[in-house]
C-alpha cells in the first residue's frame, strides 16, 4: 500500500505522461523475476495466436503483455478520481443498456480480467448520478477495497462484498434503483462449483456463482469488457449475454449454461481482437484437469 500510495502521488503530480516511464521497469522486472506469470502468460499468448508451442512466443510477446497490464493498473489511478478527459474512450453497442435503462431497470453486467473495468465509469459522464458497483467475493473485496483506498477513499463505496447473508439483497437492491452491477465471470475461488466450456480451442473451467446470481436476479446481462488500444485510447464494449427476466426456475440450469457458452465464445472474439488484453495470469486449462473430481452441480 506504501509504494501504491507513492506511486498514485507521482502519477497525479506528474501527469499520466511523465509518469509512464516507470510502466517499463514494472514490465521488465515481472519479465525477469516472475516465472509463473511467464510461463501462464506463454500459455495464454500461444492459444490466442495459435502458435506450435508455447516455446513459440517471444520475448517480446512477453514484454508487451506485461507492458498492457502494467499500463491499465497505471490508469487506474486517473480513472478511479474521474480523469476522463485524459483519455480517448469509444463506447460501442450502447443502445444495448440504454434500452434496459430506459425502462427504469438497474444493469447486470458480467465482465472478465481483460482490459478495465475502471474505464466504465466513463459512461456516468452522460448519466449524471449513475452508479456503478462491483459485486465480487470477500477477499477480493478487502484487497480492491485498500486499494481504491490509497487512490480514492471515495471509489470504496463502489464494492460489494459477496458472501454475506445481505448480499444479494445489497446487489437486489442496486438493481432495483436503477445502478450498474457487475461481476467477473471468468475466475473461481477455491472449492466454488464450474462448469467447462471451450475456450480457445481446449476445456476450461468457468464459476457458476456470477451466472447462478444473475439468474436468480431475473435480469436481463450484458457482457462488457474496456478494451486497452495503446496510448490513451479504450474500447468499451457492450453485447447481449443473456435474459433471464422471462425463465422459470425449472429452466435456469440450461438457461445458464448457454449463457457460459456465450460468455465464453465473446471472450475468445475479444482476445482474438486484443490478445494483450488478457489479464488472467494463471492456467485456465489446466485447472480443468484439476476439476475433473468435483461433483456437478445444478441450479434449480
Amino acid at each position: 500500500m506504501f509504494w501504491l500510495r507513492v506511486m498514485t502521488w507521482i502519477s497525479l503530480r506528474l501527469g499520466r505522461r511523465a509518469s509512464r516511464f516507470v510502466l517499463y521497469g514494472i514490465a521488465a522486472y515481472f519479465l525477469a523475476f516472475a516465472p509463473a506469470a511467464r510461463r501462464t502468460s506463454r500459455n495464454y499468448l500461444q492459444r490466442v495466436f495459435k502458435l506450435p508451442a508455447p516455446a513459440a512466443v517471444s520475448w517480446r510477446q512477453l514484454f508487451r503483455h506485461f507492458l498492457s497490464f502494467a499500463s491499465v493498473i497505471h490508469d487506474r489511478v486517473y480513472l478511479v478520481n474521474d480523469r476522463f478527459e485524459l483519455f480517448d474512450i469509444r463506447i460501442y453497442n450502447e443502445a444495448l443498456i440504454e434500452a434496459i435503462m430506459a425502462d427504469g431497470q438497474g444493469v447486470f453486467l458480467l465482465g472478465a480480467h481483460m482490459g478495465s473495468f475502471e474505464v466504465l465509469r466513463a459512461i456516468g459522464r452522460k448519466q449524471p448520478g449513475l452508479r456503478v458497483a462491483m459485486a465480487m467475493y470477500e477477499e477480493n473485496a478487502r484487497k480492491i477495497n485498500a486499494a481504491l483506498g490509497a487512490i480514492n477513499p471515495n471509489a470504496q463505496q463502489d464494492i460489494i462484498a459477496l458472501g454475506h447473508i445481505d448480499s444479494m439483497i445489497k446487489v437486489h437492491d442496486l438493481l432495483a434503483q436503477g445502478s450498474v452491477v457487475g461481476m467477473l465471470g471468468d475466475r473461481s475461488l477455491g472449492n466454488d462449483a464450474t462448469r467447462a466450456v471451450e475456450f480457445l480451442g481446449a476445456s476450461a473451467e468457468l464459476p457458476l456463482g456470477p451466472f447462478r446470481m444473475a439468474a436468480i436476479m431475473k435480469r436481463p446481462v450484458l457482457f462488457m469488457t474496456g478494451l486497452y488500444r495503446g496510448g490513451n485510447r479504450y474500447d468499451i464494449h457492450f453485447e447481449t449475454l443473456a435474459d433471464f427476466s422471462t425463465v422459470a426456475p425449472h429452466g435456469r440450469t440450461l438457461a445458464v449454461q448457454t449463457a457460459m457458452r456465450r460468455y465464453a465464445e465473446l471472450m475468445e472474439q475479444h482476445c482474438h481482437s486484443a490478445p494483450y488484453n488478457w489479464f488472467n495470469f494463471f492456467d485456465f486449462w489446466q485447472a480443468t484437469v484439476a476439476s475433473q473430481s468435483k461433483p456437478s452441480s445444478s441450479i434449480t
